[in-house]
């Protein structure tokens, strides 16, 4: 036999360094599958997150179907995502994720304000200056003398109405205006509705104090 270990010491490192690669090769081949399934799983969540951002998209908003279509610049830059293989895919699966959660943050949002209807909002405007109306009546009725009340009532029933109805429709243009221009809707005919109420209530409990006396 030959003492010379060359050859076979040479091939015995060849077949260690094969065995090697080839368990290197298998274990990134079981990554890789690991990971492609990772990412199939998560595409398949992807998919159930922009269905209903879709239906909302072309219901509710009006966006035409057409525009939810990726160009071919976008199905460019979605192949040059993925070309490095199942990492890669995998993350720009989850990048896509993130950004149809902030795709449900921007189209929820915060709950939005409840605005008042144009009627109610200006009750809110009208309804103080016809209580000061009423109350400022009261008073006059109160202290006036008995021979002046008469024309103390013809004074207020037609100046006092007009005042608070002016008052009202000049702080509904201050507060809701909304700057130079704007148009506000006021309600005249409730404003002056609301503005004389006082005037009709004051008649009324004055007539029917001089029935009881």
């Amino acid at each position: 036999m030959s003492d010379e270990p060359g050859p076979w010491a040479d091939y015995l490192a060849a077949a260690q360094r094969l065995d090697a690669l080839r368990r290197a090769a298998s274990s990134a081949a079981g990554e890789q599958a690991a990971t492609l399934q990772t990412a199939q799983q998560e595409l398949t969540a992807v998919q159930a997150r922009l269905a209903p951002q879709r239906a909302r998209l072309i219901g509710d908003l009006g966006v035409p179907e057409q525009d939810l279509i990726p160009q071919p610049a976008e199905q460019a830059l979605a192949a040059q995502a993925v070309a490095g293989g199942p990492a890669a895919i995998l993350a720009a699966v989850r990048q896509a994720y993130a950004a149809a959660d902030a795709a449900d943050a921007g189209m929820l949002g915060p709950a939005p304000a409840v605005a008042l209807r144009p009627l109610a909002r200006n009750l809110l405007i009208y309804g103080p200056f016809a209580a000061a109306v009423l109350i400022i009546q009261i008073v006059l009725y109160l202290v006036a003398p008995s021979g002046s009340l008469p024309t103390y009532a013809l004074l207020c029933g037609l100046s006092m109405p007009v005042l608070a109805f002016g008052l009202g429709w000049l702080t509904i243009g201050f507060v809701y205006g909304g700057g130079a221009g704007a148009k506000v809707d006021r309600t005249p005919l409730a404003g002056a509705v609301i503005c004389l109420t006082p005037v009709l209530l004051t008649c009324m409990g004055v007539g029917l104090l001089a029935f009881i006396r």
